[in-house]
């Protein structure tokens, strides 16, 4: 594994060095309040807390042994929710410079000056505070436990090794696969084989889809200096290897939940038909590694997570 370890020097401010931060985000202006709340709101990236808390609740309409208790459900998506947006808030505070290089990140709150970096930093630690406590008293203490772990490996992990190495993709995986964890747990307040099948699924749909999105701004990551796999190898044979590589391996994996009795046959039909729409548009990509390939990938991975999740949790 490689692993570059640039020195770090004295004074570096939480992930960022001083010099490094860019003026703009030195000098923030004062929005009005509505546009204040706005930027906040982007901070917690509301899609990808709805994608992640959607996960979660899947996890814990399985793990239900009997039916859904609506209340539960709610503890659930509340709780979740709130550790999602914690945690994209003080990744955000985290990579403020590095999304100031990136054209794609440059319009978001921090590093358009929309919000003081400092109140974002205490914004993020305050709901993921609020967050942990929430899931250890109206849920359970093991589900906490796992949102900590995700938590943790996610900010001080994935985002630190994006700079230094490629195998920041793998090691994010983890942390990205445990939200059905979470809510199995809120169900059941126990894991098992189960679990881990669920957490399979997620981990290695998230290969494909993030180096589609990789690819798609190999430019932007290459500027702010994160070593994704499809910026160190731009001949795109290593990415095409991984792509196909886990596409593969998802599909005999996401077939599982009807042997455990989790789902029925037409699950079992449905993610026969999702994972081959999946490798279609994974081998395209693994010959071909283009834009429109790897747009069309990004797409294919977007559409099967859901679906999969829907068909499994409706238990046909």
């Amino acid at each position: 594994m490689e692993v570059l370890t640039p020195a770090t020097p004295a004074g570096v401010e939480f992930g960022v060095e001083p010099a490094a931060v860019p003026a703009k985000l030195r000098q923030a202006p004062a929005p009005r309040w509505s546009g204040k709340l706005s930027a906040y709101c982007a901070l917690t990236k509301p899609r990808i807390t709805f994608l992640v808390t959607l996960s979660a609740l899947a996890g814990y309409t399985l793990g239900s042994v009997s039916a859904v208790n609506v209340t539960g459900l709610l503890h659930v998506a509340l709780g979740v929710g709130l550790l999602v947006s914690g945690t994209s808030t003080l990744n955000q505070y985290w990579e403020r410079a590095l999304d100031a290089r990136m054209p794609r990140t440059q319009g978001r709150p921090l590093p358009a000056g929309l919000i003081a970096p400092v109140k974002a930093l205490w914004f993020g630690l305050a709901i993921s505070l609020l967050a942990e406590i929430y899931l250890a008293y109206f849920i359970n203490p093991l589900t906490a436990y796992w949102g900590l772990a995700a938590f943790a490996s996610y900010l001080f992990l994935y985002t630190p090794l994006k700079t230094r190495t490629t195998w920041c993709t793998f090691i994010g995986a983890f942390p990205g696969a445990l939200p059905p964890v979470l809510g199995w747990t809120a169900a059941r307040n126990a894991v098992g084989v189960e679990t881990l099948v669920l957490f399979g699924i997620l981990f290695l749909w998230q290969f494909p889809h993030f180096h589609a999105i990789a690819t798609l701004y190999r430019d932007d990551y290459a500027q702010a200096g994160i070593r994704m796999l499809p910026v160190v190898s731009p001949d795109g044979k290593a990415v095409a290897r991984e792509i196909v590589g886990y596409s593969l391996a998802l599909l005999p994996i996401s077939l599982l939940p009807t042997l455990l009795r989790l789902s029925g046959p037409v699950y079992l039909a449905g993610a026969l038909l999702l994972g081959v729409y999946l490798l279609r548009a994974s081998f395209a990509a693994a010959q071909e590694l283009t834009r429109e390939n790897a747009l069309r990938l990004l797409k294919a991975s977007v559409i099967y997570l859901p679906l999969l999740w829907i068909l499994m949790v409706l238990q046909w």
